[in-house]
């Protein structure tokens, strides 16, 4: 699938991951909305990649359909990379045995909120803006690629609401697939291990908790950088016999418990 002449959602763009794919994005010639809460990061990004900044949060339908909007203002629709969502760590009981220690239900079903639903809404409005595409000679329309986590799959202690998110996120992959694929458009998700993003923080405290979190890594032992989520969104995007997969990033980590 071609990406020159055509325009780019990029949920959490404004920064690590979705900033990484969104300049790739744009080298490769699409013009770019930066669909994000954070103006003062998203807007002057957008403005240097030539594209358009707009104040979208993922839960809500208006929003996302501004950033749709917006998209196909500039150029046909044609991908969609779901970057956005919420990290947190809580376990599921206190050590008191009392049930108000137990895990929040509201900061769980927030998670799910974002993570999960946020992503679907995203799809389901995305698709619908790319089913009036006209088709390429092969029928496709668009493409979409969606960001879960290895926490999927190797949950650690304390990861329950946010593994819970990124399986949901993994488990709609075949049947949004299979659903539009009779317009076209194809649907891959990426789990993500240990990549290299402002989460972390900067300075000496953060390099030595990234060495640590590298001694897991089989090979290489680093942590992931932005660039190479990048390439791989890019190539899900464009290889468009690329469908209904989910792909682990992780360089052959296996998170343990903890």
């Amino acid at each position: 699938m071609e990406l020159s002449h055509t325009s780019a959602i990029v949920t959490g763009g404004a920064s690590g991951l979705g900033e990484a794919t969104a300049r790739l994005l744009a080298a490769k010639g699409a013009s770019v909305v930066i669909a994000d809460l954070k103006a003062e990061t998203g807007e002057p990004l957008a403005k240097e990649l030539g594209g358009t900044f707009v104040q979208t949060d993922v839960t809500n339908t208006d929003q996302v359909i501004a950033a749709i909007e917006a998209a196909k203002a500039l150029a046909p629709l044609k991908s969609v990379v779901n970057s956005a969502g919420l990290g947190w760590a809580t376990r599921t009981i206190g050590k008191d045995g009392q049930y108000e220690s137990a895990h929040d239900l509201d900061l769980y079903r927030k998670i799910i909120e974002v993570n999960l639903v946020g992503t679907f809404n995203v799809c389901r409005l995305a698709a619908t803006a790319m089913s009036n595409n006209e088709p390429d000679e092969f029928g496709e329309r668009g493409a979409i690629v969606n960001v879960a986590s290895v926490a999927a799959e190797d949950g650690q202690i304390g990861q329950v609401a946010y593994s819970s998110s990124k399986g949901g996120v993994v488990g709609l992959t075949l049947p949004l697939a299979r659903d539009l694929s009779a317009v076209g458009i194809r649907v891959n998700t990426i789990l993500p291990g240990l990549i290299d993003t402002p989460i972390y923080g900067s300075g000496e405290a953060s390099e030595a908790f990234k060495a640590k979190l590298a001694v897991g890594v089989l090979f290489p032992k680093r942590l992931g950088r932005g660039d190479e989520f990048a390439t791989l969104a890019i190539e899900l995007l464009t290889n468009s016999y690329m469908n209904a997969e989910t792909i682990r990033l992780d360089a052959g980590i296996r998170m343990q418990p903890k």
